[in-house]
């Protein structure tokens, strides 16, 4: 952090590109891209037994759906 107290002004580089109408955003780099999306449980510390992904799979946008069993399983959970 580069203040010392909290309340005290900040000053950003960004701002003016912004406030200006010249400042550019992720969906401006490359249009058209995928995007990612990810979904939690609604449940804190459920066991999940199956994730059935067929339901996004049949929307016809949906580039794919992937489960833990997708995964490649070469790192630490």
């Amino acid at each position: 952090m580069t203040t010392r107290l909290f309340g005290e002004p900040v000053l950003r580089k960004e701002d003016a590109r912004f406030l200006t109408g010249r400042g550019r955003y992720t969906a401006d780099f490359e249009p058209g891209a995928a995007h990612a999306a990810f979904v939690r449980s609604d449940f804190a510390h459920a066991r999940l037994l199956a994730v059935d992904a067929s339901a996004a799979l049949s929307v016809p946008v949906v580039l794919g759906a992937f489960t833990y069993p997708d995964l490649d399983h070469d790192f630490a959970v």
